[in-house]
């Protein structure tokens, strides 16, 4: 006769069976798992096959060093188009794949295609209908009220719209990535639906820089992603990058500091200068007309003074010089001197 379980038995295994997994054995598992990371040699590292990073941390900084001056030049550039102030900082940068890229993104949205010549491929730079909308609210004289965002494709009249911003975008991009290579970014193609737009593979990397967009009480994303394929012949370029702008932030500096002292060798000044000063009274003043006399306490021989900009600078002697009235420098003002 076969073995045969009693109802107990089945009621018992059955509740085995739903009580989960035993806290016991997961504390073993892991306990496992972490000794057999320290096994490990210590050139050995886990990789993710399905989220690969082929772009190293000191790559990535050199990236985000070189985007953040594009957020800060979009920012004032955005500024004074739309007259009213508008903050665009980097919120993210990352790599991921291609796919999933796309699987982040709205739909519909602006997604535009940049051309990069001379470099292989294209990037993608996409603007979030939670932005788009108003700013183009803010360009047709609105802006006022309650961000207006709607779930839709853009117009054409829209797109042209907003192409001026996209282009002024591209101006900054050429400028950030300028000690890397002279690249002339164009936009190619526009589409709505990102989905349509396969420029690589779908598990291929990418670097994804993100910045975030405010304006009054509205804010979105704008995107810039950069396939690994077109960069990759450039990819060890990125690791000089951060020698090069602490380099050109020094130069720059000198550079302003020379304009700046030249701007301001050459801004006009207003030289006064003063005869005397005299109390008068209310009718005496009514009283004056031209020839009539006002006597002052200083002598004939005494300096004048000598304002610049307004504030008292030279003791001065009155005289001619060829044909005009002049004024000789004695000596500079004191603390305590008065006209």
């Amino acid at each position: 006769m076969p073995d045969v379980l009693s109802q107990n038995e089945v009621d018992a295994l059955l509740n085995s069976q739903g009580s989960g997994p035993d806290p016991a054995a997961e504390a073993a598992a892991q306990a496992k798992q972490a000794a057999a990371k320290e096994e490990l040699p210590e050139d050995v590292n886990f990789y993710d096959f399905k989220r690969p990073e082929r772009v190293s941390t000191d790559q990535m900084r050199s990236i985000e060093m070189m985007h953040d001056v594009l957020a800060r030049k979009l920012g004032a550039s955005l500024s004074a188009y739309l007259r009213t102030i508008v903050e665009v900082k980097m919120s993210a940068i990352e790599q991921l794949t291609y796919q999933e890229f796309l699987m982040s993104l709205p739909n519909p949205t602006c997604f535009n295609l940049l051309k990069c010549d001379p470099l292989d491929g294209s990037m993608i730079l996409e603007i979030n209908p939670s932005i788009v909308f108003p700013l183009l609210d803010k360009v047709l004289g609105g802006g006022y009220g309650e961000p207006l965002i709607l779930n839709r494709e853009l117009s054409d009249i829209e797109w042209r719209l907003i192409s001026h911003i996209t282009n002024e975008t591209l101006v900054f991009l050429r400028e950030c990535w300028k000690p890397i290579l002279d690249i002339d970014f164009m936009v190619s193609g526009r589409e709505s639906n990102p989905m349509l737009m396969q420029i690589v593979p779908p598990n291929e990397v990418v670097i994804l820089v993100s910045f975030e967009i405010r304006m009054d009480k509205s804010r979105g994303l704008l995107n810039l992603c950069i396939p690994f394929p077109v960069i990759e012949s450039k990819i060890g370029d990125f690791s000089t990058i951060q020698t090069w702008f602490q380099t050109r932030r020094t130069s720059d500096a000198a550079l302003e500091n020379a304009k700046l002292n030249e701007g301001v060798k050459s801004a006009p000044l207003e030289a006064v200068v003063y005869v005397g000063k005299s109390h008068i009274t209310m009718r005496e003043l009514l009283r004056l007309r031209p020839g009539d006399l006002i006597l002052t306490k200083n002598n004939v021989t005494d300096p004048l003074l000598l304002t610049i900009g307004g504030r008292p600078k030279f003791w001065v002697y009155p005289g001619q010089h060829r044909h005009y009235k002049a004024a000789r420098v004695d000596r500079e003002t004191g603390v305590d001197d008065e006209l």
